[in-house]
């Protein structure tokens, strides 16, 4: 299982993913930015941010 906390990124959101694989956590924080942060699009500056912020979970 991998683990994302969209604060981690943005500071003052609480929103964590936790899913299979790492692709999957990039879907749903995709699905969030979209809605809850405006962003049609997310820069691959962030994608990276992202990327380097998910980790395993037991």
């Amino acid at each position: 299982m991998k683990r994302f906390a969209c604060g981690d990124v943005v500071p003052g959101c609480d929103a964590t993913f936790v899913c299979d694989t790492e692709d999957d956590i990039l879907v749903q924080v995709a699905q969030h930015a979209a809605a809850v942060h405006g962003m049609s699009e997310v820069p691959d500056t962030v994608v990276a941010q992202v990327r380097e912020r998910i980790y395993a979970v037991a």
